[in-house]
């Protein structure tokens, strides 16, 4: 009998209540991921809302003939790929636009990663004024935006005209040295006379590449800046030189800068009002069935733009070296 109530007091007494698990914080990673989603959420919100309608359009209007009916709008009507047809084929001036546009930033994508790798190479050297010297090479960035490319661009418009009206043809007080001068620099070496129209040209332009390599080259400097000094210290110790310290420790090690610096040079590149195709695109935008043909070049033009993104992506990449932080 005193077994049973025993059992009967052990099988009736209340269970302690288990302790609640505390719900673990999220890991750092995942607030930082969490911070850079509200960060971009207003971009999102009017990307979505204001210019994903627009593409939609222009990709229709690419597509489409629009009629303009009097008293009741207009009317659009689908007429297939004749658009891209008659850019291509039928505008006589689109596709060299196109190809002369595409080689001038074939040329100057390069001379611009170049030049503002070497500057950024200069400039992070320990000297007097360095902080003055790097305001300076960025001042043209600021100047050439906004009013002051505009005006930039009228003058050149007004120099082209100039020389048009002359017959002469091109801007000859804008030639600094000529392909002569260049051979004679060149002379007693063996080079060819594509290497030599390269630099002619590379430094008619200076004043041009200038004015877009700020960017690049404050790119390059933080990339020059967050090598660490022990590694130099180790080279200079071990006996190497300038030279090979640079190809063996300071490319590499900004590999990952200059795949940075060659898209946005080349998305800058594509899309900046100077640019011949884009301008070509604008004007054929105010003729007479401009738009629906306007759409269609600009998507040309977008693919384009993205295929040499890609390619230039996967060249870059094959050589970029990152450092392993474990």
């Amino acid at each position: 009998m005193t077994n049973d109530l025993k059992l009967n007091k052990t099988v009736s007494a209340p269970k302690k209540a288990e302790p609640k698990k505390k719900k673990r914080a999220a890991s750092l990673d995942k607030r930082k991921a969490r911070a850079g989603w509200w960060f971009v959420m207003p971009f999102i919100i009017g990307f979505i809302a204001v210019y994903l309608p627009v593409v939609f359009d222009s990709i229709r209007y690419s597509f489409s003939h629009i009629k303009i009916v009097s008293g009741e709008g207009f009317i659009i009507e689908n007429v297939g790929w004749a658009n891209y047809n008659e850019a291509l084929f039928v505008n006589p001036d689109f596709v060299q636009t196109l190809l002369k546009g595409l080689q001038q930033l074939a040329f100057d994508i390069p001379a611009i990663i170049l030049f503002s790798l070497f500057m950024a190479v200069l400039l992070n050297q320990k000297m007097a004024g360095r902080a003055l010297f790097r305001a300076i090479f960025f001042i043209p960035v600021i100047l050439s935006t906004g009013i002051m490319e505009s005006i930039n661009a009228q003058n050149i418009v007004a120099s082209d005209v100039d020389d048009i009206a002359t017959g002469t043809g091109q801007d000859t007080a804008q030639q600094i040295v000529s392909a002569i001068d260049i051979e004679r620099l060149f002379a007693h070496m063996r080079v060819g006379q594509e290497l030599v129209e390269y630099v002619v040209g590379v430094i008619n332009k200076i004043y041009d590449i200038v004015n877009r390599a700020g960017v690049q080259m404050l790119i390059f400097l933080a990339g020059l800046q967050s090598i660490s000094p022990a590694i130099y210290e180790s080279c200079q110790i071990d006996g190497a030189t300038a030279w090979e310290t640079f190809w063996k420790i300071t490319f590499p090690m900004i590999s990952p800068m200059i795949l940075v610096n060659s898209i946005y040079t080349v998305i800058d590149s594509f899309t900046t009002d100077s640019n011949l195709v884009m301008k070509f695109i604008a004007s054929e935008y105010t003729s007479s069935n401009g738009q629906e043909i306007s759409s269609a070049m600009a998507w040309m033009y977008f693919m384009i733009v993205i295929v040499a993104v890609g390619l230039i992506a996967a060249v870059c990449s094959a050589f970029v070296f990152y450092q392993k932080k474990d």
